[in-house]
C-alpha cells in the first residue's frame, strides 16, 4: 500500500504533492493540463479571493457546475480560509435548485455556463446570494475572480471546520445537508481508496458528478496518492473513451455505467479493459453483470464500496480477492468488510440492542469520517447520529463470519437508481399535488439499467381521472428527471394494515421475488 503523507488539514494533501514533484501532473481537464505546483498555486489564489470577496471562516460558498477542477479549486481554496463548498446537484428541477441555493445560505455562487440558464429561472428567489461569478464560456468571470494574491491557511481555521455541504435526497420530502469537516474528509482520503494500489503510469479517470461524494471524494484520493487526474465534465461514452486514450488505469463507476459497457461492443470492451483497477458503488451491481465483467476483464482487479455521504463516501469494502473467492462465492453478494478505522454495530431497531451474531438488524457505524450532522436539521441530526458517535445507516444487514457486511433490506424509504438516492416521500410530496391524486405510494422495482427504477401507485380523487403518462409529466416538471416515476399503476385504493399504514413491502414484493439480491 502506498505510504500517504502527513496531514490535518483538506488542503495539506495537495501541499505536500506540490513540494516534492511539483512538475508532475495533477489535473488533466479538456486540453488544459495543470501540475501539482499550478494546482496548489490555484488554490492558494482561490482562497485569497475568497477573501477578498469577503468569505472567511463558516460561510459557505456554492458552485453549480458539472465536473470541473474549479470545484476541487474552490473546495480547498474555502478550506484554506475556513469557507464550506456546497457543489449543487445540477440536475435538480427549479424548485429543487433555489431550494438547495437557499437552505445552504451561501453567500456567493459560481455558475457553469452551460447551467447558467438554469440558475437564471431560479436567481431572484435567492436569499443569501450576494454575487454569482460565471465559470466558463463567453462570459467567464471566474479567471479574472481567481487572480488573486494567493494566500496560506489562516490561522482561525480548525480540522472541526466544515468544508463540504453535499445534499442528500430528504426522507421527509425535502433534501438535507450533510456537513462534513476538513477532520472527516482527510480520514476518508486516508481509508477510502480500500486496497487499490497505484503505481509508475497511474491516472485516476473522475467521471462520477461531483456533486456526490463519489465524484469528489474520488478526485481527492488523486491528490492524496500524487497521482494525476483526468477529469471527465460528464459521463459521456465520447468524453469517458477520450480519457482511456489518454492513459487512464484506475476509475470508480457506477453499475449502469459497467453494464451499459458490456452492452457496447468489443471495440468499448477492449478499450476500458486497460483499465488496471475498477471501483464501483452507490448501487447494488447485479450478480450476473460482476461476473461478466470479471471475465471479460481479466487484468483489471475490482473493488465494490459501500458508503453514504454521510461518511464522506465508502465506508465498506470488497475487494479484489474476495471477487475471486470460489470457496465462499455467496461474499460477491457482501458489500465487503468495514474500512480502517470504523467501527460496526448491527441493531434491533425496536430495543436498539445489538443483535446475534448473523442476525439481520440495522447497520451502525461509528467512525472519524463521520457527518457533525445536517445544517440547520438538529432534529434529523439528532435521528441519525447518537449521543455516543453511532451513525444509523438505515440500511438493515447482516455480518457473517468473516466480517463481511451482506445489505438485506432498507429502513429508510429510499430508491437507488443508477447511482441517485431518491426518497419515496419526496416523490409522494409532488404528486399528491397533482389535483386528481387522492394518495400515492412511490417503491422502486427492478431495472436492468438502472438497478433500480421509480414506481409509483396512486389512488385517484372521486370523480377525477388522470393517466399515467399526465402524472409521470406533472411529476417531471417538478423533480429531477432521475426521481421521476417511470411507471405508474392507477388503483381504486392502496393496501394499508389495520393501523392504516400503506404496506409498501406487499407492494414491492411481486417485482422482487425473483431477484437475487432485495435492494
Amino acid at each position: 500500500m502506498t505510504t500517504l503523507p502527513p496531514a490535518t488539514f483538506l488542503p495539506d494533501f495537495l501541499e505536500h504533492q506540490a513540494r516534492v514533484q511539483p512538475d508532475a501532473t495533477c489535473w488533466i481537464y479538456g486540453d488544459r493540463t495543470w501540475t501539482f505546483a499550478e494546482a496548489w498555486e490555484s488554490v492558494r489564489r482561490t482562497a485569497g479571493a475568497l477573501q477578498a470577496a469577503g468569505i472567511g471562516r463558516g460561510d459557505r460558498v456554492a458552485v453549480l457546475e458539472k465536473n470541473n477542477p474549479a470545484i476541487l479549486q474552490l473546495i480547498l481554496g474555502g478550506s484554506l480560509v475556513g469557507a464550506a463548498t456546497t457543489v449543487v446537484n445540477w440536475r435538480l428541477a427549479g424548485d429543487e435548485l433555489d431550494y438547495v441555493l437557499n437552505d445552504c445560505g451561501a453567500r456567493l455562487a459560481v455558475v457553469g455556463a452551460d447551467l447558467q440558464e438554469a440558475y437564471d429561472l431560479v436567481a431572484d428567489r435567492l436569499e443569501h446570494v450576494e454575487r454569482a461569478i460565471a465559470l466558463g464560456g463567453e462570459q467567464d468571470q471566474f479567471e479574472a475572480f481567481v487572480a488573486a494574491e494567493p494566500i496560506d491557511r489562516q490561522g482561525d481555521v480548525t480540522p472541526d471546520d466544515v468544508c463540504v455541504v453535499m445534499y442528500s435526497s430528504g426522507t421527509t420530502g425535502r433534501p438535507k445537508g450533510v456537513q462534513l469537516t476538513q477532520h472527516a474528509m482527510v480520514q476518508h482520503c486516508r481509508v477510502g481508496g480500500g486496497d487499490a494500489e497505484y503505481g509508475e503510469g497511474s491516472m485516476m479517470m473522475v467521471a462520477m458528478p461531483m456533486f456526490h461524494v463519489g465524484g469528489t471524494s474520488y478526485a481527492l484520493l488523486g491528490l492524496t496518492h500524487g497521482i494525476p487526474a483526468f477529469i471527465v465534465k460528464e459521463v459521456d461514452p465520447g468524453l469517458m473513451a477520450a480519457a482511456m486514450m489518454a492513459g487512464c488505469t484506475h476509475a470508480f463507476l457506477v453499475p449502469p455505467v459497467i453494464a451499459a459497457l458490456l452492452q457496447a461492443g468489443e471495440q468499448a470492451m477492449a478499450l476500458f479493459g486497460r483499465l488496471r483497477q475498477v471501483g464501483y458503488g452507490a448501487a447494488p451491481m447485479p450478480p450476473p453483470v460482476v461476473r461478466a465483467v470479471i471475465a471479460a476483464w481479466p487484468d483489471t482487479t475490482f473493488m465494490q464500496v459501500y458508503g453514504m455521504t454521510e461518511f464522506g463516501g465508502v465506508i465498506s469494502v470488497l475487494g479484489d480477492a474476495a471477487h475471486r473467492d470460489l470457496e465462499r462465492p455467496e461474499r460477491l453478494l457482501s458489500v465487503g468488510q468495514p474500512v480502517e478505522g470504523a467501527e460496526l454495530r448491527v441493531v434491533d431497531p425496536g430495543t436498539l440492542e445489538d443483535v446475534p451474531a448473523g442476525a439481520s438488524g440495522e447497520l451502525w457505524f461509528r467512525t472519524e469520517q463521520a457527518t457533525i450532522g445536517y445544517l440547520g436539521r438538529p432534529e434529523a441530526t439528532a435521528e441519525l447520529i447518537t449521543d455516543d458517535g453511532w451513525v444509523r445507516t438505515g440500511d438493515v444487514g447482516r455480518v457473517d463470519d468473516g466480517g463481511f457486511v451482506f445489505i438485506e433490506d432498507r429502513i429508510k424509504d429510499m430508491i437507488i437508481t443508477g447511482g441517485e438516492n431518491v426518497y419515496s416521500p419526496e416523490v409522494e410530496r409532488v404528486l399528491a399535488e397533482h389535483p386528481a391524486v387522492l394518495e400515492a405510494a412511490v417503491i422502486g422495482v427492478p431495472d436492468e439499467r438502472w438497478g433500480e427504477t421509480v414506481k409509483a401507485v396512486v389512488a385517484l380523487r372521486p370523480g377525477t381521472s388522470a393517466s399515467a403518462e399526465e402524472l409521470i409529466a406533472f411529476a417531471r416538471e417538478k423533480l429531477a428527471h432521475y426521481k421521476a416515476p417511470t411507471t405508474i399503476d392507477v388503483i381504486e385504493a392502496l393496501p394499508r394494515n389495520p393501523s392504516g399504514k400503506i404496506l409498501k413491502r406487499d407492494l414491492r414484493k411481486p417485482y422482487w421475488a425473483a431477484q437475487e439480491r432485495q435492494v
